[in-house]
């Protein structure tokens, strides 16, 4: 990706601490207006990575730039930010509480109280407002640090697990938000682990592991590199029997199913045709891998050289 085409871009972007390298010559091109997926498993680097961009800490080596200036305590103001972890002052009022917020991200006080107003109608906590923050239950909470993420308006946000104690209703009234913020041009960045939040929400996909980028794509492009070629058989047959079809590469046992991974070289109709001869057939169809699939495979896949 051009350096024009990335909004935000990470460069050979390392971080040690001690023994540990958290990050590892991490380059990352975030397009203007994606919802981008920073995936990986806990420990990755993704929370390290992100507290770069914010500034909270700073790289031993590389650069970040956002619109292809070096990102400084400026240009860090366009950016929203909602962390894992809660950042709220309990015994404030919740509309005060955000309004706060609003003012420390640059807004001027009345216009902070009438974003703050707009965002807790919008959330659905209008009548929470002269209630303390914690008096409201978690979900309702990180609602009201979602809005102090985005009440300045960013170009750029970036949001860390953002669903976490949400019940399904506020998770898909959260989703929508990031749709629409999407829509209007703003660019997300979307840390997760939890991949069908992932697969549901984002334009392209960046999977870290190790503190290095292994997997790069739109979810199109990731399947393409990562999917093998599978069906799914549902067989009274064993596994061994199946192992042994002409075509067949791999089987792995399933709850109700098998995924029957097929050869390099071998179409899906010339599998059928050889396990329909040789075995019964309750039902088979294509197989298009989830992310989750794909994210194991690339992980279990990714070996580091002792440095």
């Amino acid at each position: 990706m051009s350096q024009s085409s990335a909004h935000l871009e990470l460069a050979h972007v390392s971080k040690r601490y001690g023994s540990l390298l958290a990050v590892d010559d991490l380059c990352l091109a975030v397009p203007r207006g994606a919802v981008y997926g920073l995936l990986g498993p806990n420990g990755a680097g993704k929370t390290t990575t992100i507290r770069m961009v914010m500034r909270i800490t700073l790289p031993d080596a590389g650069s970040i730039t956002l619109n292809g200036a070096f990102l400084d305590d400026r240009l860090r103001e366009r950016i929203g930010y909602l962390p894992e972890e809660r950042g709220l002052y309990r015994k404030m009022k919740v509309l005060d509480h955000l309004a706060f917020l609003g003012e420390v991200r640059g807004l001027p006080r009345g216009q902070a109280r009438a974003s703050a107003k707009a965002w807790l109608e919008r959330l659905g906590l209008e009548e929470k407002a002269s209630r303390a923050v914690e008096e409201l239950s978690k979900g309702m909470q990180q609602k009201v640090q979602f809005a102090g993420a985005v009440i300045h308006a960013p170009e750029l946000v970036i949001l860390d697990e953002p669903f976490t104690g949400l019940d399904p209703i506020a998770t898909r009234q959260l989703k929508d938000e990031i749709a629409a913020m999407a829509a209007k041009g703003v660019t997300v960045v979307f840390s997760t682990h939890v991949l069908p939040q992932a697969e549901e929400l984002c334009d392209v996909l960046c999977l870290v592991n190790r503190g290095r980028a292994i997997l790069h794509g739109s979810l199109a492009e990731v399947r393409a590199r990562f999917a093998q070629p599978a069906l799914r058989v549902e067989t009274p047959a064993s596994e061994a029997e199946l192992r042994v079809i002409a075509g067949v590469a791999a089987v792995r046992r399933r709850e109700r199913d098998y995924l029957v991974e097929m050869a390099t070289g071998v179409t899906a109709p010339q599998v059928i045709r050889a396990l329909a001869e040789h075995l019964p057939l309750l039902a088979v169809e294509r197989h298009e891998a989830t992310l989750e699939e794909i994210f194991l495979y690339a992980v279990e896949n990714d070996h580091v050289s002792t440095r």
